[in-house]
């Protein structure tokens, strides 16, 4: 099946005629454009996981309970991710740069009541508003990258750099996280965000261009649809957990999620307006990839979430160590990532796709046969080299496939709808594994499963509409 639409997202040049060599000037502001577009997004996906490897501390610090604990990651991720699609939305009708100023400046101030949060709740409760804030930030980064940067080589260095930072942004967020737990406190790395916020804001402010933009309505039913309908399967997950899945409460969650999702679908076939525009799915390419990068994502939450807690609570590391102990995996990634655009230009993005994904199995299958008498290298290390190698493989082509042959007018919604996988994904896979299993092997054979399924849909989806796309 072919795209939905052939047309690219900016004019291609001709083959005859060479583009124009951009100005100095021009090279220096597109630069900078990058350069804020991935400090922003960097710092949203950072916020996935910086709180990961201090998670022993908040427990003993604010005395919350384990499935308490659980909804300290969860609140951020399902605002996240359920509210993406709105934000993207209104970096339509509103403006992108506006939104990505407005986004940053709520997520900076959420930062600062998550680093001060007295008790549990009001964490919770500013996980949720940070990733508010996050919804609002992440889909106009992406908006602004494909305006800015055309259909070619340019997009696919750019989208490479963005891809790099999904898989990276998680990776150094465990690193900074236990570093700053032990030195000092899982606090500062929410308060760090403060001065960052701000330098960031200012130079937005002053870089950024704005889109045009599109006079339209918001449409409130689906946002809250999209937000609502994981929620209730999230609960059920984790309510799975600890009453099983024969109880009555995680039936009605579980069911109650399903009828949210369904009603969605039969209110955006209606809505003139809709937040999820159905037509993104007529592509068998980009339904591949949110499929691939959904179940992606959810098998590394589950991944970074036990093997922090297997390293600390059965390995007696520290958080510092904890953190530390996934710099392997976090410089194999960096080096590959930055490799793919090189990669890209002797073979086509979705084979780095599968290439990537096999990998990710391979590794996450070795963890999952993981010995106590093994040694951190031999055991943790080597795997975890191989799924930073598949990370870096194939977060790139992931985004790219996400949005191929989008229509201008939906770049929005396109970018809101990869972010809102993304970060759905990780809330949905990493309650599911913690509903299924009970050691560090068995969630990560379930992360192994989650990973061979993701491969399915690349290989069944992705690669061969990819390949009838580009004429191969």
């Amino acid at each position: 099946m072919v795209p939905m639409t052939s047309t690219p997202l900016a004019p291609a040049a001709t083959p005859t005629t060479a583009p124009p060599t951009p100005a100095p000037t021009a090279r220096r502001s597109t630069t900078a454009i990058l350069a804020i577009i991935l400090v922003g997004y960097f710092m949203v996906i950072l916020d996935n996981s910086i709180v990961i490897t201090g998670l022993p501390h908040i427990q003993d610090e604010l005395g919350m309970t384990s499935t308490a604990l659980a909804w300290v990651q969860d609140a951020y991720l399902l605002a996240f991710g359920g509210l993406l699609l709105l934000g993207a939305r209104a970096g339509d009708v509103l403006g992108r740069r506006r939104m990505f100023v407005a986004g940053l400046a709520v997520f900076t101030l959420a930062s600062v009541a998550v680093g001060l949060a007295p008790t549990g709740g009001l964490l919770v409760a500013a996980r949720a508003v940070q990733g508010v804030g996050a919804a609002v930030l992440a889909p106009s980064t992406l908006a602004l990258l494909t305006a800015s940067f055309p259909e070619g080589p340019e997009r696919t260095r750019a989208t490479a750099a963005y891809g790099a930072v999904a898989g990276i942004g998680a990776s150094v967020g465990l690193v900074v996280g236990g570093l700053l737990a032990d030195l000092v406190s899982w606090r500062a790395g929410f308060l760090v965000n403060l001065p960052v916020g701000v330098v960031m804001l200012v130079a937005g402010l002053r870089v950024l261009p704005e889109t045009p933009r599109t006079p339209g309505r918001f449409d409130v039913a689906g946002a809250l649809l999209a937000t609502l309908g994981p929620t209730a399967l999230v609960y059920g997950f984790v309510r799975a957990g600890g009453a099983g899945w024969a109880d009555a409460g995680t039936a009605a969650a579980l069911g109650l999620g399903v009828g949210l999702l369904v009603t969605l679908v039969v209110v955006e076939r209606r809505a003139a307006q809709p937040v999820l525009p159905l037509g993104l799915f007529a592509s068998r390419e980009r339904v591949g990839a949110y499929v691939a990068r959904l179940l992606f994502i959810g098998a590394m939450m589950g991944f970074f979430l036990f093997t922090s807690q297997y390293l600390q609570d059965e390995r007696g590391f520290s958080a510092l160590a904890a953190g530390f102990a996934y710099f392997p995996m976090t410089a194999v990634n960096f080096v590959v990532a930055l490799a793919v655009p090189r990669l890209q230009r002797r073979t086509s993005g979705p084979v780095l796709l599968v290439a990537g994904l096999v990998l990710a199995v391979a590794g996450m299958a070795w963890l999952g046969s993981i010995d106590a008498s093994a040694s951190y290298v031999a055991g943790i290390a080597l795997p975890m080299m191989l799924i930073g190698a598949g990370q870096g493989l194939a977060f790139g082509p992931l985004t790219a496939s996400g949005i191929a042959g989008v229509e201008p007018s939906l770049a929005g919604a396109a970018s809101g709808v990869v972010n809102s996988v993304h970060q759905l994904g990780g809330a949905l896979g990493m309650s599911l594994v913690l509903a299924l299993t009970s050691t560090y092997a068995a969630a990560m054979t379930a992360g192994a499963v989650l990973l061979l399924a993701a491969l399915a849909a690349a290989v069944l989806l992705v690669l061969p509409s990819a390949r009838r796309r580009s004429g191969a």
